[in-house]
């Protein structure tokens, strides 16, 4: 197969990763302004935060999986 073509796939796969952080920059945003209008939910606001984020990241993490699926199985034949 085309090597260019599996490059341009796997450089597909990676824009995941894009859209992980923009929503953890928005997400990180939006709870520091939660916290600056009510402190007193400080803990409630973190612990959301963190579980989007971590949610938020697994879909980076799946997108560059995806990219060495590719280059390692189509790269190889």
């Amino acid at each position: 197969m085309n090597t260019t073509l599996i490059a341009i796939g796997a450089g597909i796969a990676v824009l995941a990763a894009i859209g992980a952080g923009v929503s953890i920059g928005l997400a990180t945003g939006k709870a520091a302004e939660a916290v600056a209008r009510q402190p007193e939910a400080s803990g409630k606001i973190t612990t959301i935060l963190v579980l989007g984020c971590a949610l938020a990241e697994a879909t980076a993490i799946y997108g560059f999986v995806i990219a060495l699926l590719i280059i390692m199985i189509l790269g190889a034949s």
